[in-house]
């Protein structure tokens, strides 16, 4: 009798201690993963040696825009492409992820007229208008003193 008496009070505690959940746990999504980068991602990928490009926006990670813009470079027939610009928007307005990574909607791309020169003349920005990256990446560039042009913009 004293075995089942100890055996119980086991099982009772071991029953006690497990997690008990309730209905809203089997309806709530589940956390994101820690780290996780939010929003919808762009990137540019520019090859200062030759003058080529390439844009990427709308992907779901970071990573795989900075990839897409790398090999839409490459494919076009960049020597040596490298992101040079990073950029994001808001998936929806409260999925701030706490990185610090601004959410800037819009970048752009600008290259001054001697692109294949030894030091080309360009600029990569991303703000929150259009109109505010496009003069940022004309000022990195130089402006019309180095005759610069935006080769490319987009907003996600």
């Amino acid at each position: 009798m004293q075995i089942y008496r100890r055996l119980w009070l086991v099982l009772i505690t071991i029953f006690v201690s497990l997690p008990m959940g309730n209905a809203a746990d089997l309806v709530s999504p589940p956390p994101e993963p820690a780290g996780e980068e939010k929003g919808i991602w762009g990137a540019i990928a520019f090859s200062p040696v030759d003058g080529q490009h390439g844009f990427f926006w709308g992907a779901d990670k970071r990573q795989e825009a900075e990839d897409a813009a790398l090999k839409h470079c490459e494919n076009a027939k960049g020597q040596a492409c490298s992101v040079v610009k990073v950029f994001r928007n808001h998936r929806h307005w409260d999925d701030d992820d706490g990185t610090g990574f601004p959410y800037e909607h819009c970048a752009a791309l600008s290259v001054g007229k001697n692109a294949h020169a030894q030091t080309p003349f360009w600029g990569a920005a991303s703000a929150m208008t259009r109109r505010e990256a496009v003069q940022q990446a004309m000022t990195l560039c130089g402006g019309e003193d180095n005759e610069c042009k935006i080769r490319e913009w987009v907003c996600t």
